[in-house]
């Protein structure tokens, strides 16, 4: 598969994924937001009975999906580091919760997917 500068950059940076955040339209509500890839994949959090759970994830070529699966979420502790660290966005705490939110829904992501955004497998 032919990588794209977007993912080449981010590769030749080493492990980061270099998030931010972003607002969402009112059309499509998020409780937290994160960017990465230099805008190439967007991801939205939500939350239900007080924990974060991944809402939606939209890639380059791939489009978005939305997952809205409020079972898999973070625990408690999970919950309020995300919260906490989300304002400063500290990539080394914040890249594991977000990993494992995306690996906890991985059926519904497509494996081509994790071939051309590998930081996110």
């Amino acid at each position: 598969m032919k990588k794209n500068k977007r993912n080449t950059k981010a590769e030749e940076i080493g492990n980061r994924l270099n998030f931010y955040t972003y607002k969402m339209p009112k059309s499509r509500t998020a409780k937290y937001c994160l960017g990465c890839y230099e805008g190439s994949v967007f991801i939205d959090f939500n939350k239900k009975n007080n924990l974060i759970y991944l809402e939606r994830i939209s890639f380059d070529e791939f489009g978005c999906l939305n997952i809205g699966n409020s079972e898999n979420t973070l625990s408690k502790a999970e919950t309020n580091v995300f919260e906490k660290e989300i304002k400063k966005i500290n990539e080394e705490i914040m890249k594991p919760l977000v990993l494992k939110l995306i690996h906890m829904n991985q059926e519904k992501i497509d494996t081509d997917i994790f071939e051309k955004y590998k930081l996110l497998k």
